[in-house]
């Protein structure tokens, strides 16, 4: 019979590690590259330079604001408070604060209407701020019409 022969095993060759550093190489200076020139204002059209250019704020056109004469509203027994002591300033379209102020008496009927109406636990939540504004907003704007109020400020809003 034949003799089984020792067959030298062969050591596993080793990869080469020269495509691995040629991505890497590749992948740093591609990145580099697109760093630069998105950083120059190659692309997305960036500043010169690198640097952000200061520019001065242009004048602030097309609002104005009415103020709100103060309401004070009585609350309820139930309540940990006496009164409710709001002010606001409506922020408006410049040409539409002529209109606005014609409108401000009907406003702050609605406003009082409303602060009147509400439940006085809604009143003290100090969450309840944001709902209570735009519910008011809301109102305001549907008594002065669409596109004349952008927002209502509230300037006090004070229980005592």
């Amino acid at each position: 019979m034949a003799t089984a022969e020792a067959i030298p095993e062969e050591a596993p060759r080793k990869r080469s590690r020269k495509p691995l550093l040629i991505g890497l190489v590749l992948a740093l200076a591609l990145g580099g590259g697109g760093f630069y020139a998105t950083f120059s204002g190659m692309i997305l059209g960036g500043s010169q330079g690198g640097a952000a250019e200061e520019r001065p704020p242009g004048p602030l056109t097309g609002v104005a604001f009415v103020p709100l004469e103060t309401i004070v509203v009585s609350l309820g027994a139930d309540s940990g408070s006496k009164y409710l002591r709001f002010t606001a300033q409506l922020e408006v379209v410049e040409s539409a604060a002529s209109d606005v102020t014609t409108l401000t008496p009907r406003i702050l009927d609605v406003i009082n209407t409303y602060l009147r109406a509400i439940d006085t636990a809604s009143i003290e939540d100090p969450n309840a701020m944001a709902r209570l504004r735009a519910q008011m907003l809301r109102r305001i704007q549907v008594v002065t019409g669409e596109g004349r109020v952008r927002d209502l400020l509230i300037t006090e809003f004070v229980l005592n």
